[in-house]
């Protein structure tokens, strides 16, 4: 209905007008503060729902990622971060406060580590005696002591190393934003591979290499942990060859018309792009994973003439080879979370040193010996940390209990610098107190490699705009980086 002003008191024509004048203080209040909607902040759409390769912000210095990822938390005050006044103090009371995990072992005795350190490569980096074949190769690595998650438990900071925020679930992970951001390489491998245990899954399952609100087209594809890693890559004997092709081409026939009745469908798409890299996948995956094919001194390199490293070892193998075929982002992982030495850590802390040390060390030698790490990033470390008190009594059942407030990581590859130390955590480890680097700081620096920058690269999903790093403070550690 049409208003006559003169038919309108003062009171009636503000109130009936108010929106409009309203709205044009809003806008004009919005322009002076620069927060007016304009087409360079508009949402951006997302990217094509594909696969195909697309080009990154800006010149990367990485093209592929190996993740070693050690759920359970290594004690870095036993293996990358030596603290004599830890060990000076043995047996005495931390002064500090300390958040346990276990209260029910919980104790304020300083633990100081029982083993020794010695300074390794012309770097002079400190590496534990249980390391010796990782000793071997710091002059490649970037050993960041400051790592921070300010949380002591599994799950939380599991799902904020991978997924941007902590404890939330739902969430695509980092391989999911790097295969999402940038494609894949190669036509006939999945851009995304996960590398199981034997010994089960690792702690919070498939969370760690979900994609979240993204198509399942970006999640992390699961190889078996024992042979065959792949199965029914082989059609049945009579149906290979012509008669798989015809199968094949109607079944995709069949999926194409679906679509086009259901345009829009992400699951339908991303079910018809895996049918397509299933075929592909036939001959190209048996190739990639037959490490029999390698020579003897690459396999003894890898441990895989030994009972401890073998299993592991045939893992690192098998992610350097997927990358070498243009596979962007591997991760292996460990069943449940064997670096959690809550007790007699004087021998559970070897063991796992033991199946992880030579196949580790091996990945980075090999990358490099083959021109391959200047453009793979490798990733080593855990969740959380350890405590540098004692949990339980200080005998040979002592363990540590969790530490989320400071403890280490390493990078290797791909324009970081090698052969550095960086970051600090106080006089006895406990907490970060240097250049503290968080899973956004990481997450950020890891996608600045890959040439994307973590304020842009978006996805849309529930009506909102979704970033790796969502409205959390996160800057990339150019300090790590070469120039």
């Amino acid at each position: 209905m049409s208003i006559n002003p003169l038919d309108t008191s003062r009171r009636s024509f503000l109130a009936n007008t108010a929106f409009g004048v309203g709205a044009v203080a809003l806008a004009s209040l919005l322009r002076d503060e620069k927060l007016l909607a304009s087409p360079g902040n508009v949402a951006p759409d997302n990217l094509p729902l594909t696969l195909e390769a697309r080009p990154p912000h800006f010149a990367p210095r990485a093209n592929a990622m190996i993740s070693l990822f050690m759920h359970g938390g290594p004690s870095h005050v036993d293996l990358f971060d030596p603290k004599p006044e830890l060990s000076r103090k043995h047996g005495t009371d931390y002064e500090g406060e300390v958040g346990f995990s276990f209260v029910n072992r919980a104790s304020k005795k300083l633990f100081g580590s029982p083993w020794k350190f010695r300074k390794h490569g012309e770097c002079g980096a400190d590496v534990s005696e249980l390391l010796p074949e990782i000793a071997t190769c710091v002059d490649d690595l970037c050993v960041i002591r400051s790592a921070h998650t300010g949380h002591n438990g599994h799950e939380v900071s599991i799902r904020y190393f991978h997924g941007g925020i902590p404890a939330q679930t739902g969430r695509p992970t980092l391989g999911s934003w790097l295969v999402y951001g940038l494609g894949s390489e190669s036509r006939e491998l999945p851009a995304y591979m996960v590398l199981s245990d034997p010994g089960g899954p690792p702690v919070d399952g498939p969370l760690n290499w979900s994609s979240g609100f993204m198509p399942p087209l970006y999640q992390g594809t699961v190889l078996r942990p024992k042979e065959p890693r792949i199965l029914n890559l082989d059609a049945p004997p009579g149906l290979q060859g012509p008669a798989q092709e015809r199968n094949l081409a109607f079944l995709d026939r069949l999926n194409r018309v679906h679509l086009e009745r259901h345009p829009g469908e992400a699951e339908l798409e991303s079910r018809i792009q895996s049918f397509e890299l299933a075929a592909r996948m036939q001959t190209a995956a048996k190739e990639a994973l037959d490490v029999s094919r390698e020579p003897e001194y690459i396999r003894e390199m890898y441990g895989l003439n030994e009972d401890a490293t073998r299993d592991y070892g045939t893992r690192c193998l098998i992610a350097r080879r997927l990358v070498e075929r243009g596979v962007r982002f591997v991760q292996i992982f460990l069943g449940d979370q064997p670096w959690d030495n809550h007790g007699s850590i004087k021998t559970t802390l070897p063991a796992i040193c033991r199946r992880t040390d030579k196949p580790s060390a091996a990945l980075v030698k090999d990358l490099k010996q083959r021109g391959l790490l200047d453009t793979t990033l490798v990733h080593w470390g855990g969740e959380i940390g350890r405590l540098p008190v004692v949990e339980g009594e200080l005998n040979d059942a002592a363990g540590r209990d969790h530490n989320g407030q400071g403890f280490t990581i390493w990078m290797a590859g791909a324009g970081v610098k090698p052969g550095m130390t960086f970051g600090a955590t106080d006089e006895v480890g406990h907490r970060a107190v240097e250049n503290v680097v968080t899973p956004n700081d990481f997450q950020a620096t890891v996608l600045h490699l890959f040439g994307l920058d973590h304020q842009r690269l978006a996805f849309q999903a529930g009506g909102r705009t979704h970033h790796l790093i969502d409205g959390r403070e996160a800057r990339v550690v150019k300090e790590i980086l070469t120039s």
